[in-house]
């Protein structure tokens, strides 16, 4: 069980959220960047789908994102994409985005977004890597977000999650290297089972040799823990 408090504490700490509480428009960014940002807005069209759009476009955007990770990741099968979908929409607050040549009509990046009460958690991100480097869908998506919930809707930050503990994406630099998202330090409780904790322990001295990306994400927050503890 994990346990977050202290949230956006002043103390720089090894485990925080990175985050995005002000909108400043386009003036807030680089001059490489605004220009990013404008051919991506002449490139793709850029709106909030509903969850049957999703369904319909999406899945060869995820699949095109995972086989594209350094770092590799587990293949989704299209009935696996589905149920997901299914699953997040039983959440209800779940807001969904694509983005669209205007040429071609083609999906290139899509977003899953939770809507909180005063945030919104940027949930999911995926983009076709042969657009990224090119025509830049994600500039005009991330831009287009945050101003639809920071500026539109008045919430008090967006959020891209907790400290990436797997490195199959350096969204996260991103988002802080380019468009003013910030570390939102916070501590960490961690409760192990005592089984569990047995099994953390054992296999931690072997954290780095360790291919299977869920059980190295594990054994990578015991380091963060070890570190908030002095250990």
């Amino acid at each position: 069980m994990i346990n977050t408090f202290d949230f956006d504490t002043d103390e720089e700490l090894p485990y925080y959220y990175v985050i995005k509480d002000s909108f400043g428009g386009i003036e807030e960014l680089s001059t490489k960047m605004r220009n990013q940002v404008r051919k991506s807005f002449k490139t793709y069209d850029i709106r909030r789908i509903s969850s049957d759009e999703m369904l319909r476009v999406g899945y060869p955007v995820f699949l095109a994102a995972l086989q594209g990770y350094k770092v590799k990741a587990r293949i989704i099968s299209r009935l696996d994409f589905v149920n997901r979908i299914k699953k997040e929409n039983l959440k209800g607050n779940i807001d969904y985005w694509a983005v669209y040549d205007k040429k071609t009509g083609k999906v290139v990046a899509v977003a899953i977004n939770t809507l909180h009460e005063d945030c919104c958690e940027y949930s999911t991100m995926k983009a076709d890597p042969q657009y990224l480097n090119s025509t830049y869908p994600y500039y005009g998506l991330i831009f287009e977000m945050n101003r639809y919930y920071l500026d539109e809707l008045k919430l008090v930050y967006v959020n891209d999650g907790v400290k990436s503990i797997t490195g199959h994406s350096n969204i996260q630099t991103f988002l802080i290297d380019k468009f003013n998202f910030r570390k939102a330090y916070c501590r960490v409780q961690i409760v192990y089972q005592w089984w569990f904790k047995l099994i953390v322990v054992l296999l931690y001295p072997f954290r780095s040799l360790i291919p299977v990306l869920k059980v190295r994400a594990i054994l990578n927050m015991e380091e963060v823990r070890r570190e908030m503890n002095g250990l």
